[in-house]
């Protein structure tokens, strides 16, 4: 799976998202931003912004008219929009930011580096609108360990079909490591670069709340699931919650992502 067609599977239900990947939104933009650092005064934009996850509490911050937000999903920008109407939000990929030099205090990308076509375009777009000593700053998920949904998925995936699931695995990823985070800041000669780990904790209602995403074809992992048979799907939904170790009721999952920021 190529990075764009990656990025597509997640042009789908906004709701989806929301139970999908978007449900650790809140906890690791407070551990993106807490880390990082926003003052109130701040202009800031939020790249690649989905459904306004990191732009919502962005706001919360610097108020929704000292927060821009892009994303190349209009379905996203829609709710973006809906959630901060006072926020400039716009349908723009982050090799083409529509904003001048230097606009910005900071720039955020929460989830989005691995999925930018041209990523040191996309980071240098950043770059380039952030005034001088202004902070450039990023997040993904820890593919390869750390993500304990997405890991337990693909882990299920490859008892289910190991040959399939290969092009699919998310541990592919570019920029899945700190050190390829921090190489890809470095490239664009970003200053005092440096990066570390966010650990954040999310809730699910129960086994069939974590699985409902899936089959609707949301990420790479739903793709995935959605391209298997009903019967196979049936297979995956069984090894998925062996993997997880059948849980009954209520459940909480870990997820660590490695984050970088750097001043322009």
């Amino acid at each position: 799976m190529t990075q764009a067609e990656g990025a597509a599977t997640f042009r789908s239900a906004t709701d989806m998202y929301g139970r999908f990947v978007g449900r650790y939104a809140p906890s690791l933009s407070a551990a993106l931003i807490d880390t990082v650092g926003v003052d109130p005064d701040n202009r800031v934009l939020d790249v690649g912004c989905g459904p306004g996850g990191l732009a919502t509490a962005l706001a919360e911050i610097v108020g929704q008219e000292n927060v821009a937000a892009v994303d190349p999903s209009p379905p996203f920008v829609s709710v973006c929009r809906a959630r901060l109407p006072a926020a400039d939000v716009r349908v723009a990929a982050a090799e083409e930011l529509p904003f001048p030099d230097g606009f910005f205090d900071g720039a955020f990308a929460q989830l989005v580096v691995n999925f930018m076509t041209d990523p040191v375009r996309g980071v240098g777009e950043m770059k380039r609108v952030v005034k001088p000593g202004g902070s450039v700053a990023a997040c993904t998920w820890d593919y390869r360990d750390g993500m304990t949904m997405l890991r337990a998925f693909w882990d299920a995936a490859r008892e289910v079909a190991p040959g399939e699931s290969e092009q699919f695995d998310e541990e592919n990823m570019r920029y899945a490591a700190l050190d390829e985070l921090t190489g890809l800041w470095e490239t664009v000669d970003l200053e005092e670069v440096e990066g570390g780990e966010l650990s954040v904790t999310v809730e699910y209602e129960d086994f069939d709340d974590l699985w409902a995403p899936f089959p609707t074809g949301i990420g790479p992992a739903g793709a995935f699931c959605a391209s298997l048979e009903p019967e196979r799907q049936q297979a995956l939904r069984a090894a998925l919650s062996r993997v997880l170790g059948d849980p009954e009721g209520p459940f909480e999952l870990s997820a660590r992502a490695w984050y970088v920021v750097g001043r322009a």
